[in-house]
């Protein structure tokens, strides 16, 4: 190979490993339509497919490898995954599951796991919530508490935001007398990047009606579901 053709084909594997991203910041904000040459397998056939290859493309790595040949094309199907709860909604995840009951004592469901992406950095924080209510009349079906809370969990969060949005819901569709829920969470946003504190746990809670209202029924409450322990992973 003569001398101008290895200089333009180092400067080719430059372009390549280091595109050009007019939208300064950061190479991989703000490109709604990037096709990469790279990405021309019959494989990829997700919409946002394009956008990982952009992001996987800046690392330098080469798309072409048998590894990242379909990964586009799976990380923007996972991420659809991973957010299904914007195509949900409160009434279509309960479906008429409310029953008519005279109890009037605590009903509580407890360690209902969940995972969900913080909306900084799009990591995964995920755990358990422990949820109570008191009826007024009517029980909302036990699945469908857990499933209200993979609903809300299934989006881009805040522990804080994500612990009331299941308190509300809990009442919007019982009309309880109050609902306390808790929630412990591990965020890997705190533990793989940033201070790095693996055994780091978070503690949410959101007390609406008469929890709200009475200390001694907040705190007896809190005091009764377990504390998940720090782990790690």
């Amino acid at each position: 190979m003569c001398n101008s053709q290895k200089d333009n084909h180092t400067q080719q594997n430059k372009q390549h490993l280091n595109p050009s991203h007019p939208n300064v910041n950061h190479p991989n904000v703000n490109h709604p339509n990037v096709n990469h040459p790279n990405v021309n397998h019959h494989n990829v056939n997700h919409p946002n497919a394009s956008h990982y290859a952009s992001i996987i493309q800046s690392t330098g790595e080469d798309l072409n490898r048998a590894g990242l040949l379909d990964t586009p094309n799976r990380a923007a199907k996972a991420f659809d995954y991973l957010t299904r709860g914007y195509h949900q909604d409160l009434q279509t995840v309960c479906n008429d599951a409310i029953f008519p009951t005279d109890n009037d004592e605590l009903v509580l469901i407890q360690n209902i796991e969940f995972y969900s992406l913080c909306e900084h950095h799009l990591l995964p924080f995920y755990g358990v919530v422990h949820v109570g209510y008191l009826p007024d009349g009517n029980v909302l079906g036990l699945s469908k508490v857990a499933r209200i809370v993979d609903m809300y969990a299934r989006r881009l969060q805040i522990q804080e935001n994500l612990t009331k949005q299941v308190a509300d819901a809990i009442v919007e569709m019982t009309a309880c007398r109050g609902v306390a829920v808790v929630m412990d969470a591990s965020h890997m946003c705190m533990m793989m990047r940033g201070v790095g504190k693996q055994m780091s746990t978070t503690r949410t809670t959101s007390m609406l009606g008469e929890f709200a209202h009475n200390q001694a029924m907040r705190q007896e409450f809190i005091s009764a579901v377990p504390k998940r322990e720090p782990r790690f992973g």
